[in-house]
C-alpha cells in the first residue's frame, strides 16, 4: 500500500471530524477548511491507488 493512501485517508478522517466540530460549534470557516481536508485527502489517496495499480501492474510483467 502507497504511502499516499494512508496519508490520504487521515487528511479524510481529520476534514470529517473537523467538518463535525464547526457544525457542532457553528463554525463556517472550520467546516469548509474540513471540508478542503477531506478534498484533499480524497485525492491524495486516489494518486496512492494509481501508484499501487501501477506497481502492480509492473510486477506482473
Amino acid at each position: 500500500m502507497d504511502k499516499d493512501r494512508i496519508i490520504g485517508s487521515a487528511k479524510v478522517v481529520e476534514g470529517k471530524a473537523k467538518v463535525a466540530v464547526g457544525k457542532l460549534l457553528g463554525d463556517a470557516k472550520l467546516q469548509s477548511e474540513g471540508q478542503a481536508d477531506k478534498l484533499e485527502g480524497t485525492v491524495q489517496n486516489a494518486i496512492g491507488g494509481v501508484k499501487d495499480a501501477v506497481k502492480d501492474a509492473l510486477k506482473d510483467k
